[in-house]
């Protein structure tokens, strides 16, 4: 059965456009340069990423070819053997994450538990308390 009209993006839509966005930042492409290598503008980049906009059978063929990887791939459906799930290529997309976690990897073993633990605090840390606020 599929979704209501306006309930939202498809989630399949959805994880197919993080699977995108994962592929494309793992080369270290930019939204403008895949867009421009398939033929679209880079808004309609965003709007695949996000799932919005459905991205059709030959223009998903056309963005698997340029990230170099199989369509089946954009689907998920190699997931099972490399245990990437929608969960991770979720947070794998978003702004940084990549660089983040490259970062982590060449940083020394003994320190990584430090990081993970002042980032732990800091992701719960409530907004606009106190001393998120800036100092006059």
């Amino acid at each position: 059965m599929s979704p209501k009209p306006g309930s939202g993006p498809d989630p399949i839509d959805v994880s197919v456009g993080a699977r995108i966005r994962l592929a494309r930042k793992t080369l270290g492409m930019s939204q403008h340069a895949l867009a421009e290598s398939v033929g679209i503008t880079f808004q309609q980049i965003q709007k695949y990423e996000r799932g919005a906009n459905r991205v059709s059978a030959s223009m998903l063929a056309r963005i698997a070819h340029t990230l170099g990887t199989p369509v089946a791939e954009l689907f998920g459906a190699n997931d099972g053997a490399r245990g990437l799930s929608d969960e991770l290529a979720d947070l794998l997309g978003e702004p940084g994450a990549l660089e983040l976690l490259r970062a982590f990897a060449r940083m020394p073993r003994a320190s990584r538990p430090a990081l993970v633990t002042f980032l732990a605090a800091f992701g719960n840390s409530r907004p606009d308390g106190p001393e998120d606020r800036p100092c006059p």
